[in-house]
């Protein structure tokens, strides 16, 4: 599979959203990473807007290429935020979090006029879960947290290995927020909802990965070309 070629066409067809003078929503990972990239060349050539990076890793891309920015504090209101998806449905349902931004990329992304999400061809799937869903957690308690999103994801009929997420170094990895992420492999989540909604009553769990009723559209670039999947027009 051609996953970089198809990530860049994703990103290219994104980048035609783009007006001067608006305030933009950049994503975190190897795909929001080529929009960025094409986001610094325009500015380059003279595009006025202002960004809200959703990463340390992608305010540091940002600064790099010369990219106005702002905190969501000092925007608090974004027109368009472009950002990659671990997975995505027919119902623009998403999962995101593979890395490791979540918290911040679903702050960013509900404070958008518009989300618009850029991926591969293979990131397209029928049902939710073949990626582990990613659960932002604070630190204190961890073992209880795990315990309690075992229990409840079980009841609404997931089941599946909950793990501490490491880093590199052999440490648990830990998110621009300091906090922990559970990676949980549940296999297809036939009710998306109903799991967002169990995980909402552990209190040390600070988010997950499940993107509900949040993408306005996605820009899925494979092998046929570029499908444009939009909640009010269907598939383009």
């Amino acid at each position: 599979m051609d996953t970089d070629r198809w990530k860049q066409q994703a990103a290219e067809r994104a980048i035609g959203l783009v007006q001067d003078g608006m305030v933009l929503g950049l994503g975190t990972g190897s795909t929001a990473a080529r929009f960025v990239d094409l986001v610094g060349e325009r500015v380059r050539a003279g595009l006025k807007v202002l960004c809200v990076p959703t990463s340390e890793a992608t305010r540091a891309q940002a600064e790099r290429l010369g990219i106005p920015l702002a905190t969501l504090d000092e925007q608090p209101f974004i027109n368009l935020t472009v950002d990659g998806a671990d997975e995505v449905d027919e119902q623009l349902r998403l999962i995101k979090g593979g890395g490791g931004a979540l918290l911040y990329e679903k702050i960013v992304a509900t404070a958008s006029d518009r989300m618009v999400v850029i991926a591969d061809a293979s990131k397209r799937v029928a049902t939710l879960g073949r990626f582990p869903l990613p659960v932002e957690v604070v630190r204190f308690g961890l073992t209880a947290t795990r315990a309690m999103v075992e229990g409840l994801a079980e009841d609404v009929g997931c089941v599946g290995e909950v793990v501490l997420r490491m880093a590199a170094n052999g440490q648990p990895f830990v998110t621009d927020a300091g906090n922990y992420i559970l990676d949980c492999s549940f296999g297809a989540i036939e009710d998306p909802e109903a799991l967002d909604e169990a995980l909402k009553y552990v209190p040390g769990v600070v988010e997950n990965g499940l993107f509900l009723g949040i993408a306005d559209s996605a820009i899925i670039a494979g092998p046929e070309g570029l499908v444009v999947l939009d909640r009010d027009l269907g598939e383009e």
